[in-house]
């Protein structure tokens, strides 16, 4: 055991950059496991024989071409015409031309160029083609102007299949409008931990709901299979993912492990694998996650057994954000087992170079055989052929391409206002006090009553929804808006006060609040607790009750959360989950019509069960244990009695957030915020993963180290002095902490050394670094811990610290960061920094 003797020193500790830690234990795989899936697209003799053709003339090199994805971020047309790639795709922070809220017509425009790149190269034989991959997983929420619709948690309320095909149908005619070809969705994830940050991405916890889905989405985005609509005009390839077990990793961890038997992998996990495969889906993609020790993206009992063998998927199998380099013995630049495991299709964003260069040499050397390549090029030629992309010529030709008039259209978005107003759950109506009259003098509090990216959540224009404000929205409503539509209509006033003040007292309070955007691993949690390091909402609602003004609370969120505090200070809850961009289907279930009538009733009914305490996870119903607050199927009509006993407020011992993390999996804990700073210029806050100072000296960006985008990258020219500092939502007292062994622990990777003085520090105290930044090796991950003493030492006061973390140099310096955070350092120690 090291001795850890406190003295005021930084300690350097490399981490570790190989390759990944053993391989566990692999699938058992018995027989017949699986279930014998028949798809109703029937192999076609004529297209098989094409695609002999085809590939009897194609080289080596197009077809390693043809089995990588880069992403449009980090590629040309110009790579394109010359790696003869299969597939490009914008992940979600890509975009045309570098700009995400740019218009339709620059999709369209990239579109084409990327087409005349493919049909222009220098083929051996016939020329091919390249598809155009995007994540539309709530509508095509990638552009501006498209339609909404609510997240899958929301939809999974509904009940309604038919539903769920006209929101692919509207889906797939608006990504046609821009010239795309295929869809990363649907997520056939069955959610059995809340805490995952995906959650909102699956339908329900029960493979029920998944299951009925399933086939229902893939024919709305594909058409039916066996006729005419299937593949053509107004139709995209879809892809069933993310296979397998994703929504079941142990602690809810994004890309974690998932420990089920072969019978729970299928019958819940596999559930809606089986319709998809059936309805005719295309595309499958790999999860990151692992089954029982062993990476998907490597398991070729998985991807060829199962899914191929058993259950007779003959479309193409494509990976996940380089979800190839997590394999063991992998790299994003090298995986020759992901390909022998199964995989068709590398996701390649931004290692696509390697990648190509190392394939090609593993197929030379044998160590990847030829017939796995052909096979995976064969499945990937299918698909296109079935798509008709030999024959639709370019994007801008084909049919509702430029249509520009149906993105967010009224009859689309008629059909996202119907999934909105059929998936909110009514939870609470003490008294009855819903549905309001609509001439009454309304209050509409809350920071998420006017902000249609909060509302909408992540992969809404940018990856985690952050970094946009409602003028990127055109046509969509805010909550707000939509309640102030219905109430001035009937004569009434709605008033909008983000804090709840008010002038003349408002018979109602409408408070909407909740969670802030995020994606994937971003969203993990600790527990269920909703907001707890921040009660501002918890504060606003008791303000209003104390006032007499009766409060009706619309919760915004990825998953239920613990709200037992905030359901006791509301007259009524509705659980809206993330409805999207029409914001007037919630005004629609809360108002009386002229007639004195609800205008619409609740219909909606819980697909997860909500949470009694804060650490009750994994809650799913069929538990041995099932105590939910609000059990799966829950959900109030007007004609229900809405009463609602006082519920405990207690928190269960240990379920507090204070993990010690300052920044961590590419982000800030809740209330926090990045900001950049000139010395003695305006602060600015970066809300997202990109932003500079107003003189442009120091700038940041996202950047990849375990996973995508979970680091960032800080770049300071050198013409004068800048911070980067991470701000708390309020001073943190660590006076304890300081007289222990705690330090502060940056991970972090020099690519430019800097060429003056660098400090780390925390509230205006600070530390030199510059020598040990200095001495790191260029590129390679390393840490560096401060004990708390130091900065004490410094003249930081520990019981006020407002700003957690901050770096600052005037000089050149390109560094990346990817954890912040206080902990135990278990490094020897002797000084407290040197320059």
């Amino acid at each position: 055991m090291l001795h850890r003797a406190l003295t005021c020193a930084f300690l350097l500790a490399t981490t570790s950059t190989g390759a990944a830690a053993a391989q566990g234990s692999a699938i058992a795989r018995p027989e017949g496991i699986w279930p014998n899936v028949k798809s109703s697209v029937s192999r076609n003799a004529d297209t098989e024989a094409r695609i002999d053709a085809i590939l009897a003339r194609m080289s080596i090199e197009e077809k390693v071409g043809q089995v990588i994805q880069p992403d449009i971020g980090s590629i040309t047309p110009a790579d394109v015409r010359k790696y003869k790639f299969g597939s490009v795709l914008n992940g979600g922070n890509s975009s045309p031309y570098g700009n995400e809220t740019g218009p339709a017509s620059d999709w369209v425009k990239l579109a084409d160029e990327f087409w005349d790149a493919a049909m222009g190269a220098d083929w051996a034989g016939e020329k091919i083609p390249v598809i155009w991959g995007s994540d539309a997983v709530h509508g095509h929420s990638n552009v501006v102007g498209a339609t909404l619709f609510p997240h899958n948690i929301g939809l999974g309320n509904t009940r309604n299949p038919d539903l769920i095909r006209r929101v692919g149908e509207v889906t797939a005619r608006e990504m046609v409008v821009t010239g795309l070809d295929w869809t990363f969705a649907p997520t056939l994830a069955v959610v059995r931990d809340d805490r995952w940050g995906r959650s909102y991405e699956g339908y329900s916890e029960d493979p029920e709901i998944v299951r009925s889905y399933a086939s229902a989405i893939v024919e709305g985005l594909q058409g039916r299979a066996g006729t005419k609509e299937f593949l053509g005009p107004g139709k995209v390839i879809a892809t069933a993912k993310h296979f397998i077990g994703d929504g079941g990793t142990e602690g809810g961890k994004d890309q974690g492990d998932n420990p089920s038997s072969a019978d729970r992998l299928r019958d819940i996990h596999g559930a809606g694998y089986a319709p998809a495969i059936e309805a005719g889906v295309q595309a499958i993609m790999s999860s990151f996650s692992s089954v029982r020790g062993e990476k998907v993206h490597g398991s070729r009992d998985l991807l060829t057994g199962a899914l191929k063998e058993q259950m007779n998927f003959d479309g193409l199998v494509v990976g996940d954000w380089n979800g190839h380099g997590q394999v063991p013995g992998c790299t994003n630049e090298s995986c020759a087992a992901s390909v022998k495991a199964g995989l068709d299709m590398f996701m390649a964003p931004d290692s696509w170079k390697g990648l190509y260069e190392n394939t090609l040499a593993q197929v030379r050397s044998g160590e990847i055989p030829m017939a796995r390549l052909d096979d995976a090029v064969r499945r990937i030629l299918r698909v296109k052929l079935r798509s008709g992309v030999f024959s639709k010529g370019k994007p801008s030709t084909r049919p509702l391409a430029g249509r520009y008039e149906l993105l967010g259209s009224a009859e689309h978005r008629a059909v996202a206002r119907q999934a909105v107003r059929e998936s909110l759950v009514l939870l609470k109506n003490q008294g009855k006090i819903l549905p309001l009259a609509a001439n009454a003098k309304v209050l509409v509090a809350g920071d998420g009553a006017d902000n249609i990216a909060k509302q909408s959540g992540g992969w809404t224009l940018t990856w985690q929804g952050t970094g946009v404000t409602n003028k990127d929205f055109p046509g969509a409503t805010s909550i707000f808006g939509g309640i102030r539509e219905a109430v001035n209509a009937a004569g009434g006033t709605a008033t909008l006060s983000i804090d709840g003040s008010y002038g003349e007292k408002p018979d109602v309070a409408i408070v909407v609040f909740g969670e802030d955007p995020y994606a994937e691993f971003v969203g993990d949690r600790q527990t269920l607790e909703y907001s707890a390091d921040d009660k501002k909402d918890l504060a606003l609602l008791r303000k209003l009750k104390a006032a007499g003004i009766p409060v009706v609370s619309v919760f915004l969120s990825g998953r239920p959360l613990w709200v037992n505090a905030e359901l006791n200070a509301s007259d009524a809850f509705v659980a809206a989950f993330l409805p999207g961009s029409e914001g007037g289907g919630v005004a629609d279930m809360l108002f009386r019509s002229a007639e004195g009538n609800a205008r619409h009733d609740f219909k909606g009914k819980l697909s997860f069960s909500w949470p009694k305490r804060a650490d009750q996870t994994p809650l799913n119903r069929g538990d041995a244990d099932y105590d939910p607050l609000f059990p799966y199927g829950f959900g109030l009509t007007y004609a229900d009695e809405g009463t609602l006993p006082r519920l405990s407020e207690e928190r269960p011992v240990g379920t507090a957030n204070g993990d010690g993390v300052i920044f961590g999996r590419g982000r800030v804990p809740s209330g926090w915020m990045l900001n950049l700073a000139d010395e003695g210029g305006p602060t600015a806050s970066i809300p997202g993963n990109a932003g500079a100072t107003a003189s442009g000296r120091l700038r940041v960006s996202g950047v990849d180290r375990r996973a995508q985008e979970d680091a960032r990258f800080f770049v300071w020219d050198g013409s004068g002095p800048a911070t980067a500092s991470i701000s708390a939502l309020r001073p943190l007292d660590i006076s304890r902490e300081t007289g222990g062994e705690l330090s502060l622990v940056m991970d972090y990777r020099v690519d430019v050394a800097p060429t003056g003085p660098v400090s780390l520090g925390m509230s205006g105290a600070s530390v030199p670094i510059g020598g040990a930044l200095r001495a790191a090796s260029v590129g390679q991950w390393t840490s560096i811990a401060v004990p708390l003493q130091c900065f004490h030492a410094a003249g930081a006061d520990m019981q006020r610290i407002a700003v957690p973390f901050t770096i600052a140099t005037a000089g050149r310096l390109s560094l990346a960061v990817s954890d912040v955070r206080l902990a135990y350092a278990q490094v020897p120690m002797t000084q407290c920094g040197r320059e």
